[in-house]
C-alpha cells in the first residue's frame, strides 16, 4: 500500500468518525445550544418580603380577604397565556418543547359565599400557538391539531371548587379543578392542578392539565429521526379581573 492510499484511507476513517460523532452529539447540541429553552412551568412565585416576624403577622391580619369582595363574575385579562408542553425524541435525545399564545379569553363566576367557583370557561386560539420553530408550528396546525377545522380549544368547569375559608390577600392557594377539555373537536374529562392568588380586585391562576394526545384524536408525529411523545400537558398562566 502506497503513501497516497494510506492518506486516503486515513481521511475516510476520519470523515466516518466525525459523522458518527455528529450523529451522536448533534441532537444534544441542538437541545443545549440551538433550540430555544423550554418555557418555565406555570407557577405563582411568592412575593413575601422578609420584613420581620412582627410586621409579617400584622400584614397578614390586615390583608385577610373578605369573601364578599370575591363574589360575582371575573374575566380573563391582558397578560394571560396558554399552550402546551411536550417531549420530542430527536435521534434518541429528549428535547422539551413548549408552545404559547396570549390569545386566551374566558370567565369565572364566584357564588354568593365568595368561597366557591361555580362556573368557569376558557377558550384558547390554538391556531396562534407558537414554538421556536415555524416548521413545527405549521405541522401541528395543519396535521396534528387541524386548526383550519378546529381553531380553538376550550375548558369548561364541570364540578364546583370550594375553599374552606378565604385566604389572606396575596396567599397562594393550591387546588384542583375538574372539567371538560375540548381539543381538535374531541372532549375529555380532565383535572387541572392549579395555583390561585388574589387581592380581591385581580386574581392570578396558574396550572397544567396532563393529557394523552391520542385521547383527543391527535396523532403524535413520528418522522423517524424525530418523534413526539403521545403524552404532554396543557398549561396556562392567567390574570383575571372583576367584570
Amino acid at each position: 500500500m502506497n503513501k497516497s492510499q494510506k492518506i486516503l484511507i486515513g481521511a475516510g476513517a476520519g470523515v466516518l468518525a466525525l459523522a458518527a460523532v455528529a450523529a451522536i452529539a448533534g441532537p444534544m447540541i441542538y437541545r443545549d445550544v440551538i433550540a430555544a429553552p423550554a418555557a418555565d412551568a406555570p407557577s405563582l412565585a411568592s412575593d413575601e418580603s422578609d420584613g420581620g416576624e412582627e410586621n409579617s403577622e400584622s400584614d397578614a391580619a390586615v390583608a385577610q380577604l373578605d369573601p364578599r369582595f370575591l363574589v360575582g363574575d371575573w374575566s380573563v385579562a391582558d397578560g394571560s397565556e396558554a399552550g402546551y408542553r411536550v417531549d420530542e425524541v430527536l435521534n434518541g435525545t429528549d428535547v422539551t418543547v413548549t408552545g404559547r399564545t396570549d390569545d386566551v379569553t374566558g370567565s369565572f363566576t364566584i357564588d354568593d359565599t365568595g368561597l366557591t367557583l361555580e362556573a368557569a370557561e376558557l377558550t384558547v386560539d390554538v391556531a396562534s400557538i407558537e414554538t421556536d420553530s415555524s416548521n413545527r408550528d405549521e405541522y401541528f396546525r395543519s396535521e396534528a391539531l387541524r386548526t383550519d377545522e378546529f381553531p380553538e380549544a376550550t375548558f369548561v368547569l364541570s364540578d364546583p371548587v370550594t375553599l374552606e375559608s378565604a385566604p389572606a390577600s396575596g396567599d397562594i392557594v393550591q387546588t384542583e379543578a375538574t372539567g371538560e377539555l375540548t381539543i381538535a373537536g374531541q372532549t375529555q374529562t380532565v383535572t387541572a392542578e392549579t395555583e390561585v392568588r388574589s387581592d380581591g380586585e385581580t386574581a392570578e391562576i396558574a396550572g397544567s392539565i396532563p393529557i394523552t394526545f391520542s385521547d383527543f384524536g391527535v396523532e403524535a408525529p413520528n418522522l423517524g429521526f424525530v418523534s413526539v411523545e403521545d403524552s404532554g400537558a396543557v398549561e396556562f398562566q392567567l390574570t383575571a379581573s372583576k367584570s
